[in-house]
């Protein structure tokens, strides 16, 4: 492997025009085919098959033609002033003149007047309406949601205080761009403080850049042909910046040390791809084992996103690895420190081997190994205590600020009608074989409507074949609530009995129930993701690094930091501790995709450090150090980029909690929590700390598995023969400077 991709550093150094010119084509080609793409549409694929709500929702769609299942919808909720009663004569007319306008708009399905459909408070203060629509939030113009805005100030220029729940005319995310320009300008000023060269630090930017580019422009035209979009993308925009960056950030740092120890630029340019190259290699491929591992969960989104964002690893490891030599071939010297340009090589090699910070604190975990360790289990252990009290959901207007009119809505229902009426649960009845439906449905309304927690029932609605009815029944507790959650679990257990009874069957949905059943799918699917992804990994760290126990320490490590930041997510954004400092407006459960996700990505982001530091102990150890000298070595060398490769994703990441949007503030902040205490509690303090325990021990693989797993030299143990002084670029076989020698 170090000798194949030496090679390819050296061809990429030497035919550089070349292969600039062919990135650039390819950039060029997937461009203009995601421009003269079609836009993808909605293939119609269910959101979480196998689930209740999602066949409920299926149902829904193939029952009542005509009408989306999944239709956008508003709730209009009208408060008279204190004092008076929404059912008074001016307020009443005000109310029913919203009503007829609404319901006149071509895109609308239909729409109810609150006093006919009983959705008046007991005070007579409170009303609702609903608009539903005949297609999605998505797919509503301009047109449509100006129409409804102009009946809505109408009917507040009455007096009354009118609100707006629902999706109809919420705002739709934004598209990307501004955390990754956010993003981009805190990295290059990471990398210009790391390397000390406008030229070193714009580099990995340039093809990191250019990577992603290229990725995106990749799904934007097999977007139609696989359903991808924008929103699958955003996955790989993500992590094609954070791989993209990094891996560029490897090869140029090894590049610049081969360089300083006095290997002419093409040489070093081969052994920067051979060794650091090595390294990118299965770094990229333990995030490809994590994301392309999210097709376990059974969630068709997120098996494109996970897909996609793999593809995107696969183009920044082929960036690294030819576009990276290839730039530094047409300016082979811009990219070193002005010391190493204005004293020379020697003076490089002299500096490679002298103590730094990162030789220094791995001495001092060295002496100190149990006291570190112990230090870091029982912090992430106690860090990670609240994550075996999380609880999932799909945050709603009750998570929105207070200035939004969504959040406005919500506590305006629940102060008039109860929590309850935030939730409502759809009740689908399919009549197909009662012999009575009217009276199968009855039925089945009176029973679910009896049943405790249960306000009320609406009256059943009939698709044209009268062979399926839908009715919400309203509960006592709000969505995310566990009554709410038993009571889905109470009328569902109810079925067997009620089938029997009337001949029918039913299901229940609606966003509180889908909301429910997925958080339930995804908690369940939690563990044998992190079983099928850890193993892989552990698998492949064992042929790189050739040792037992490494690869069980690495998974160790990894299982730690994730934990210790679900821990932090749920004591912040489930309890509320420091909530206000984040301006986190109300607490509650966690979003249901965020610990799969976060798993995912910092599984990737971890095991990258991982690969990136312990390869250099490796190669230190193979070439002849001991073992303590080993992990000195590996600091020295790898330390400092580990951190600004870290620092670097903990600013991307950090940017997106000042986000106004709940779902995206939490996502940020685990992540950041994530990498903070994998990189510098793991990576940095554990690993060297477990390490110094081990000793030799530490690279054991017995004889048998030594001889059967296959040899990779991902530590570049070819690659060892000292150059000839003052020798220049040539095209024999590696002509490495051996770490004892330096």
């Amino acid at each position: 492997m170090a000798t194949f991709l030496y090679r390819t550093g050296r061809t990429a150094f030497r035919r550089r025009r070349l292969v600039t010119l062919l990135w650039a084509v390819v950039l060029g080609a997937v461009g203009l085919g995601a421009a003269k793409a079609p836009a993808a549409s909605d293939d119609g694929t269910s959101f979480m098959p196998g689930i209740e709500a999602q066949k409920a929702f299926d149902l829904i769609g193939e029952r009542f033609p005509g009408t989306d299942a999944d239709g956008a919808s508003a709730r209009i909720v009208f408060v008279a002033p204190d004092g008076a009663k929404v059912t008074a004569s001016g307020n009443r007319a005000a109310v029913d003149a919203f009503v007829a306008k609404a319901a006149d708009e071509p895109e609308v399905a239909g729409a109810v007047s609150p006093f006919t459909a009983g959705a008046v408070s007991e005070d007579g203060s409170t009303a609702y309406a609903t608009v539903n629509f005949k297609v999605k939030a998505a797919d509503l113009t301009d047109a449509d949601k100006a129409a409804l805005e102009q009946a809505i100030d109408e009917a507040r220029d009455s007096g009354l205080t009118v609100e707006v729940g629902g999706d109809a005319l919420a705002e739709q995310p934004a598209a990307g761009g501004s955390a990754e320009a956010v993003g981009i300008a805190l990295a290059a000023v990471v990398l210009l403080i790391t390397f000390g060269s406008l030229a070193a630090a714009g580099l990995p930017l340039l093809t990191a850049v250019v990577g992603v580019g290229v990725s995106m422009a990749a799904i934007l035209a097999l977007g139609s042909v696989f359903g991808l979009s924008l929103t699958t993308g955003t996955l790989a925009t993500m992590l094609g910046l954070a791989v993209g960056i990094d891996y560029a950030l490897f090869v140029v740092s090894r590049y610049r040390e081969e360089r300083a120890g006095g290997h002419a630029p093409r040489e070093a340019a081969g052994l920067a791809v051979g060794t650091a190259g090595s390294a990118v290699v299965f770094a990229g491929l333990t995030v490809v084992i994590a994301l392309a591992g999210l097709a376990v969960v059974g969630v068709p989104m997120l098996t494109k996103m996970g897909l996609c964002a793999a593809g995107a690893v696969v183009v920044a490891v082929l960036v690294a690895l030819t576009l990276v030599p290839a730039l530094l071939g047409m300016w082979p010297d811009a990219v070193l420190s002005r010391g190493t340009r204005r004293r020379g090589p020697a003076a490089g090699r002299s500096a490679g081997s002298a103590d730094n910070g990162g030789s220094r604190w791995a001495r001092f975990v060295l002496r100190h190994p149990v006291a570190v360790l112990v230090s870091c289990v029982a912090g992430l252990g106690i860090l990670a205590l609240p994550a075996t009290q999380l609880e999932m959901g799909m945050p709603g207007a009750e998570s929105k600020p207070v200035s939004s009119t969504e959040r406005r809505a919500y506590d305006a229902l629940a102060d008039g009608f109860g929590a309850g009426f935030n939730g409502p649960l759809t009740i689908v009845v399919d009549a197909k074989d009662a012999a009575e439906p009217e009276a199968a449905v009855t039925g089945i309304a009176q029973e679910i409507g009896a049943t405790r927690g249960v306000v009320s029932v609406s009256p059943a609605r009939f698709n044209p074949a009268g062979d399926t009815a839908l009715f919400s029944a309203v509960p006592t507790a709000g969505p995310n609530t566990e009554d709410t959650k038993d009571l889905v679990k109470t009328i569902r257990a109810e079925r067997a009995g009620l089938e029997r009874a009337t001949g029918a069957t039913f299901e229940v949905t609606g966003s509180t129930a889908m909301n429910i059943d997925v958080a339930q799918a995804l908690q369940g699917a939690l563990v044998p993701y992190l079983t099928v992804i850890v193993a892989l990994a552990l698998l492949l760290l064992l042929v790189v690094f050739r040792s037992v126990l490494v690869p069980v320490k690495a998974a160790f490590g990894f299982l730690l930091s994730v934990l210790a930041a679900l821990g932090a997510v749920v004591a912040v954004f489930q309890w509320g501790w420091g909530a206000d400092l984040l301006g986190v407006e109300q607490p509650g459960p966690i979003m249901s995709l965020m610990p799969i996700f976060l798993v995912g990505i910092v599984f990737g982001l971890a095991m990258d450090y991982e690969v990136f530091l312990v390869a250099r102990m490796r190669e230190a150890y193979v070439h002849g150090d001991r073992a303590p000298q080993a992990v000195v070595s590996g600091f020295r060398h790898s330390a400092r980029v580990v951190v600004a490769a870290a620092v670097i994703m903990i600013a991307v990441f950090s940017g997106f909690i000042a986000s106004g949007e709940s779902m995206i503030k939490t996502i940020g902040f685990g992540l950041a929590v994530a990498v903070l205490f994998d990189a510098f509690v793991v990576r940095l303090a554990l690993v060297p700390a477990v390490l110094a325990l081990l000793g030799d021990k530490a690279w054991w693989l017995p004889r048998r598995l030594d001889r059967l797993l296959p040899r990779v030299d991902v530590e570049g143990a070819q690659l060892t023969t000292p150059p000839a002084p003052g020798a220049g670029p040539t095209d024999s076989e590696p002509t490495r400077q051996s770490p004892a020698a330096v």
